[in-house]
């Protein structure tokens, strides 16, 4: 399962049991800040994309979208998103679930400058009913990135 993968990895930061488990489904945006209690930008997408050799994940604020001419220009390629089987493939986690942590395969991940407005985000953790509270260094230190861009608009 999924999120005994992030589970796993978290726990190397001390962080397995911050994770939060709903009775509802945070598949969504709009459902995760529910679950929450925050506002949905505070809510850190995991958006899955192919690039030449096979995928790289974008973290995003959740009222955050894809500037395809900004990412074309940071990346060099056009913006084309996984399907939901390849994002499995890559991630180990479904969507609904996506998220930079416990990945089955090792793939680039990006923090996108939306996130930056905020001190804490919420990302999944694996499951289309989890999430874990991080301020921004955790959110890197914990993805295994250092790699921020700018490719959203908001």
């Amino acid at each position: 399962m999924a999120i005994e993968a992030v589970r796993k990895h978290l726990s190397a930061f001390n962080k397995a049991s911050d994770i939060m488990e709903f009775e509802t489904s945070s598949a969504t945006v709009e459902l995760a800040a529910l679950a929450v209690g925050v506002e949905p930008a505070r809510i850190a997408k995991t958006l899955s994309f192919r690039n030449e050799d096979s995928g790289m994940l974008v973290v995003v604020a959740g009222d955050a979208k894809i500037d395809n001419a900004k990412f074309k220009n940071q990346f060099g390629f056009k913006a084309r998103m996984l399907t939901p089987d390849e994002v499995l493939h890559y991630t180990g986690h479904a969507v609904g679930g996506v998220c930079p942590f416990g990945l089955k395969e090792e793939i680039p991940v990006f923090l996108d400058a939306s996130l930056k407005r905020f001190e804490t985000v919420y990302p999944a953790c694996g499951s289309s009913n989890s999430a874990i509270r991080v301020d921004l260094e955790e959110l890197a230190t914990y993805s295994g990135t250092d790699q921020w861009v700018d490719v959203c608009k908001w």
